[in-house]
């Protein structure tokens, strides 16, 4: 047995409650005020009458990989109860309850009977039908009194199943329309309450006489009723601001048309909205909205000037003065910096975000001067026909405004040549032809002037001399490493000391050490999958191969998912000897029994991790400085249990509100995405030891049939979209490890594409830690693949180490065999066809990785 990392009390720590504290001053940042006809901040104490789903049943976050089993969770009845509020609408949460209670019971006995039907555990079966939050108890006018209401709407969503344009779901339901409506036209004061992970319709309510307040509290974590609670009642004044756009109705999102079972087709779907992605559609075809992009509201009022705007070397540097103008309440401000691009050689957004700044906590007449920057190579757009990034000549409008929709030009970046930043090689290419929207209305939307011609914009004469223009080198074939040290045993101690350098070491294994190394191992032990070190953290999500632990001196690296927090197994018991006893599990409401033979002496340990606000929530911060910060913290629990690779931050691209796992992506923009994916990164791997995994690489944007869907992406809008804020993240922060993701990008996998994982990532990003797979993506798992099927072949195992897909998580026995059989053949296997040397390189990533992590 290894080392056993839990403590055996049950007793809540000191650390629990730090962590806490931090994950509660982050999520107050994160909620979103998108309604105040003055009713808000209510004052503290008295009565309130609470409704909706999310009243007592509050939503901390997502389900499957991205939960977090924490200790508690604060709902939002708790987070009055706990402000010293009389909860009215008892009889209402009682009946509501009830029907919780039903729907409950009637979910795990369909999961029962399907398990037993099909042979497929419970934990799969979730993945593609989980658990639904049934329709509301309908509101009485027993229910209704002169307090003022709050009504709490939730949502759950999840890996594995996308979400559906219906009601209940992005539409609200019937009752809770009839409920709202009721509540409105009652009198009393009401506040809505948005305890959701990803968008919903806001347009009836936005419209609705009677509804004073809008709220988006999001998925807040551990204490999500409490921070909820202190921001209605002005303990705190909300700063966050939308990370994504939100249309008036579904079918106004270009994606609408082609994504998933939405639109009855799960096998294919063509990018045709090509660059023109959230704001940068909205905003270009002038797209009327319930909500732009970076909106948020406040408790009081910001002036905001600029001081100065200068280039510095390859920078633009900007200065902002900020000023809390209102009389009342103290807040923080957020202003974000667009640019909008000539636009005359192709097609382009009317503006992109390039920098932001957010105030401290500001004073009523309190000021602060603060600066930003951005890359001048950052206004390069992709163009294809030459496959370089260029900054076209011409006028360059820097913009600003507290959302996407109030921005005003700041000056303009005159630019007299055309300047290449990049010199690329074409990846991905095309495995079906198709027209994407093109807009040229920029032209007349750009205009800085007045109506008599005069520019008020400062101009900005730019020197495009200092900065550097980039030639990509590309990696030719790998070369086999030859044993100069025949007879000796070379360790990792041995590199570590200086004796020999790990090549050395790398020369010296076999093809089966190697492949065992490059297929990573899962706490399962039923004989398709290996079992893993990781079974000394229960819950963990694997960890790699001990095939050289003993005779190499290779230790393990064990790895847990993410990313609202550590998601591991709160309670484990072991025997005396100290081998883990089965039972326990935790896999969203499914608890695993601890079985009848289970040993009365056996003992019990603890492993209670912080849950953080999710994702989404953590971009409507625009806060970098405290992601890094709870980046550290959970670091720090990653340390005390054992875990030494986090798989997060996911960052993958909000190009279609109805994607399930939304609510674990930052943005629709992935500048914010990278910028966040970033400044957790670096929390993360300020512990010694510990590592992030960035995923999933790339073009996950759809959950319903993952495993099988071939996205069609043109490569300027999968480089300036959907690779974008990876390469933010890989250049800025260099994580440990990286994650490629089940899908298909324009017909092969993206665990298979080394145009990915070698020409972009390596040659072009200079990333040097490990690439894995997302989980099983190399076998053929029907439980997971669901009601899908296989309409392509799966990834191969021989198709990633060809990419340089490192190690694939977890792997079983054939994806061992096939490399082992590929390599030593020399033949085409599974369409791939790989040597030694291929498997020395994927080989050397893994343990170079545990080389500086352990």
């Amino acid at each position: 047995m290894g080392k056993i990392y839990a403590s055996t009390s049950d007793k809540v720590t000191e650390r629990e409650i730090k962590h806490a504290k931090l994950a509660g001053r982050m999520a107050s940042e994160c909620i979103v005020l998108l309604k105040n006809n003055g009713v808000l901040p209510i004052a503290k104490g008295g009565k309130i009458a609470l409704f909706g789903s999310g009243a007592r049943h509050t939503v901390k976050g997502g389900t499957g990989s991205g939960d977090v089993n924490t200790r508690n969770s604060i709902t939002v009845e708790q987070g009055f109860e706990n402000a010293d509020f009389e909860v009215t609408s008892k009889d209402w949460l009682d009946r509501n309850e009830e029907i919780l209670k039903r729907s409950k019971i009637d979910y795990q006995k369909f999961l029962d009977e399907r398990s037993k039907e099909t042979g497929i555990p419970q934990e799969y079966l979730s993945f593609n039908e989980p658990y639904i939050i049934p329709d509301v108890a309908e509101i009485e006018d027993s229910d209704l009194s002169d307090v003022k209401a709050v009504y709490v709407i939730s949502r759950t969503s999840g890996e594995g199943l996308d979400r559906k344009a219906a009601k209940g779901d992005y539409l609200l339901s019937d009752s809770e329309l009839t409920g709202i409506e009721k509540l409105a036209k009652s009198g009393s004061k009401l506040i809505v309450v948005l305890n959701v992970g990803g968008i919903v319709q806001m347009k009836e309510l936005e419209d609705m006489p009677g509804v004073d307040a809008i709220v988006l509290m999001s998925q807040l974590g551990n204490l999500g009723g409490d921070v909820l609670v202190d921001m209605l009642t002005g303990v705190t004044t909300p700063c966050g601001h939308l990370s994504d756009t939100w249309a008036e109705d579904y079918g106004d999102y270009p994606s609408s048309a082609e994504f998933g079972l939405n639109n009855g087709n799960v096998h294919e779907d063509y990018y045709k909205d090509g660059i023109y992605v959230g704001y940068r559609y909205f905003d270009t075809f002038a797209k009327t909205v319930t909500y732009p992009f970076g909106y948020g509201l406040s408790y009081t009022e910001f002036s905001v000037n600029i001081v100065q705007i200068v280039q510095i070397s390859d920078k633009i540097d900007i200065t902002f003065r900020i000023k809390n103008i209102g009389q009342k309440y103290s807040g923080k401000d957020v202003v974000q910096v667009y640019v909008s691009a000539p636009g005359k050689k192709q097609s382009t957004p009317y503006q992109e975000l390039k920098a932001w700044v957010k105030s401290d906590e500001l004073k009523p007449g309190q000021e602060q001067d603060i600066s930003t920057s951005f890359d001048l190579a950052s206004l390069a757009s992709y163009y294809e026909t030459s496959a370089s990034y260029m900054i076209e000549a011409g006028d360059h409008i820097i913009r600003y405004g507290e959302d996407s929709r109030s921005t005003k030009p700041a000056a303009i970046l005159r630019i007299k040549e055309d300047k290449v930043t990049e010199v690329c090689e074409h990846i991905c290419p095309l495995d079906d032809e198709f027209d994407e929207i093109e807009s040229n209305r920029h032209k007349e939307a750009f205009d800085p002037n007045d109506e008599d011609g005069k520019c008020y914009a400062e101009i900005i004469e730019v020197d495009t001399g200092c900065i550097e223009t980039i030639t990509h080198k590309y990696s030719s074939k790998n070369e086999e490493l030859i044993d100069t040290h025949p007879g000796e045993i070379i360790t990792l101690d041995d590199v570590r000391n200086g004796k020999y350098t790990l090549d050395e070491l790398i020369s010296q294994l076999s093809v089966e050490e190697m492949a065992r190394m490059c297929v990573g191992t899962l706490r399962r032990n039923d004989g398709s999958i290996t079992v893993a070190d990781a079974f000394t953290v229960p819950g963990a999500a694997g960890d790699t191969s001990s095939v050289l632990k003993e005779s190499r001196k290779v230790d393990t690296m064990i790895m847990a998912d993410g990313p609202a927090g550590l998601r591991l197994q709160p309670h484990f018991k072991t025997d005396k000897e100290g081998n883990i006893l089965p039972g326990g599990a935790v896999f969203g409401d499914i608890i695993k029994p601890w079985p009848k033979d289970t040993p009365s002496d056996a003992i019990d340990y603890y492993q209670y991790c912080t849950a953080i606000p999710i994702g989404w929530a953590l971009a409507q911060s625009w806060n970098t400085e405290m992601v890094e910060e709870v980046g550290q913290m959970i670091g720090s629990e990653m340390e005390q249990f054992g875990v030494v690779l986090w798989l997060a931050p996911a960052m993958n691209i909000h190009r279609n509100p109805l994607c399930g796992r939304n609510f674990e992506y930052y943005s629709e923009d992935p500048f914010l995405a990278g910028k966040m994916a970033s400044a957790m990164t670096k929390g993360v791997q300020k512990n010694k030891g510990r590592g992030t995994t960035v995923k999933h690489f790339a073009a996950n944007n759809q959950e319903d049939n993952r495993y099988f869907v071939n996205v069609h992406i043109k490569e300027r809008a999968l480089r300036e979209i959907y690779l974008k804020g990876f390469e933010i993240a890989v250049k800025e922060s260099k994580p440990a490890s990286l994650m490629t993701s089940y899908n298909l990008l324009n017909g092969i996998h993206t665990a298979n594409s080394r145009d990915l994982t070698q020409k972009a990532l390596r040659d072009e990003w200079g990333f040097e830690g490990m690439v894995m797979t997302d989980w099983l993506t190399s076998q053929d798992v029907p439980g997971l693949t669901g009601k899908f099927g296989a309409h392509y072949p799966i990834s191969a195992s021989t198709g990633c180490i060809y990419s340089g897909n490192d190690i694939q998580m977890p792997g079983c026995e054939k994806n061992i065999d096939d490399i082992i059989e590929a390599v030593k053949s020399g033949e085409e296997k599974d369409g791939f066809r790989i040597t030694k040397a291929d498997l020395q390189c994927c080989c050397r990533n893994i343990i170079n990785l545990i080389l500086k992590l352990r």
